[in-house]
């Protein structure tokens, strides 16, 4: 991908991170490729920040003073569906699954490459621009109707039996996507190529987490419309329209 392909001109980015060091390398790679930039070292400023700004992504660490991120974007969710990229020194699963409940949209742990970072960014506006532009993941159809599940693209809702299930945006356009091919086969950098638009970069765990956490959302109103999404041992996942009944 060349350095053209991942600009996005007039895009507006707030970085929070406690270290200078770091908000300065990041700053450095994202003006670099036409983004402007706005910092904040704690958590406290930059809620304060994303409230009173319309900013196209955020940039948030995870352990900081005042407010930490998991808080920072609890709060900001309540308000704004501003993109969140998570930027963490831990890479433990109960950290990525704390991120994504509340809402982020990408999880990255330090020490990180720059160009990574800027990639992602790209990926993540790009898809939103899609989304908003009517040519998303989640666009297929209006809606879309299986036994136990149904999905109603124009207001996002899900239902399973009939019960509103609440899902993160990401973890709606996974599930809006295995829904628009029910019985086939995905695999994991598929799924990553196509919803969360990765060609280079990407953790395929990011995978794991949604599907776990979808799962677990499902199960809470209906245990077989969680059991819909099946794992493919070796090849990846797929949600299965003919679900095994519970027995009474």
């Amino acid at each position: 991908m060349s350095e053209e392909t991942i600009q996005e001109n007039n895009k507006k980015l707030l970085v929070v991170d406690d270290e200078a060091r770091i908000r300065r390398l990041l700053r450095m790679y994202l003006e670099k490729a036409d983004y402007s930039i706005d910092e904040a070292e704690n958590g406290k400023i930059a809620l304060d920040l994303a409230l009173e700004n319309d900013y196209d992504l955020i940039l948030l660490d995870v352990m900081m003073p005042e407010m930490d991120g998991i808080q920072v974007a609890e709060e900001l969710r309540k308000e704004k569906e501003t993109p969140i990229m998570m930027l963490t020194a831990k890479g433990e699963e109960l950290n990525r699954i704390q991120g994504f409940e509340v809402g982020a949209d990408d999880y990255i742990v330090k020490p990180f490459s720059p160009r990574e970072i800027v990639l992602r960014v790209a990926a993540i506006l790009k898809r939103t621009a899609d989304s908003a532009g009517g040519k998303g993941a989640a666009d297929v159809s209006d809606t879309l109707k299986l036994p136990h599940l149904e999905i109603d693209n124009d207001s996002r809702r899900v239902t399973a039996d009939g019960k509103t299930v609440n899902l993160t945006p990401k973890e709606y356009d996974l599930l809006h996507y295995l829904m628009s091919s029910p019985d086939q086969i995905f695999g994991r950098e598929q799924l990553l190529r196509e919803v969360w638009k990765y060609e280079f970069f990407g953790d395929l765990r990011t995978v794991d987490t949604h599907i776990k956490r979808l799962r677990e959302k499902l199960k809470k109103e209906s245990v077989v419309a969680a059991k819909m999404i099946e794992t493919v041992w070796g090849l990846g996942y797929k949600l299965n329209s003919y679900p095994e009944e519970e027995e009474e």
